[in-house]
């Protein structure tokens, strides 16, 4: 049986969902994972979107929350706002109400991976504020740390991303994810899926 690992989303410009793809790929180069991209509901009408330039989204399917207790285990993204997690993943966490109460997700590892408009705008507090979510539901929280060895350590170039989990930064939205910050989302997939596959096995 392949150990499966979600890649859960939400991305309004696109720049989340950048990270996901790579994060994928970094699952996939896993023997035997099987990594899927899944996005949240959009909970804002087309008029708003509209008004906020909002792109069209992708073709990546709606996932539901009972289709979560499928996956062994999960990488969650999604944008900052105000230091925390954007709403739009907050509702669809709200509407896990019934896997909470079976306790359906406990034991299953998960990761986080986020973007910010800025350098100062919630890289480390979104991860933070986002295990309160893992915790109710008894996952187990898996950060990168250190493990992305080098790249950690950048200083000449701008790089999202903290030891809590792959990130970028989206500036006005013009900016797109960097080499180094798509390396360490790939990293990010790789390293998960393969504690997803330890504990899998062991269990």
């Amino acid at each position: 049986m392949a150990t499966k690992v979600y890649i859960v989303f939400y991305s309004m410009y696109g720049h989340v969902e950048r990270l996901a793809e790579e994060i994928k790929k970094g699952a996939e180069s896993v023997e035997g994972v099987e990594a899927k991209l899944w996005q949240v509901p959009e909970t804002l009408p087309e008029e708003v979107l509209g008004k906020m330039s909002a792109p069209p989204k992708s073709d990546v399917p709606i996932i539901t929350p009972s289709e979560l207790s499928d996956a062994d285990g999960f990488v969650f993204g999604f944008p900052t706002r105000f230091g925390m997690m954007a709403a739009q993943f907050k509702a669809f966490l709200d509407a896990t109400g019934g896997l909470w109460r079976t306790q359906q997700l406990a034991g299953k590892p998960a990761g986080i991976f986020y973007s910010t408009g800025s350098q100062g705008g919630g890289q480390e507090t979104t991860a933070l504020t986002a295990i309160t979510q893992l915790v109710h539901h008894g996952m187990i929280f898996v950060p990168i740390g250190y493990t992305f060895g080098a790249g950690m350590f950048e200083m000449e170039h701008v790089k999202g991303g903290s030891p809590y989990g792959a990130g970028t930064f989206a500036g006005d939205g013009s900016r797109q994810p960097s080499t180094l910050e798509l390396e360490q989302a790939f990293h990010q997939g790789k390293y998960l899926a393969t504690i997803t596959k330890k504990l899998k096995g062991s269990a």
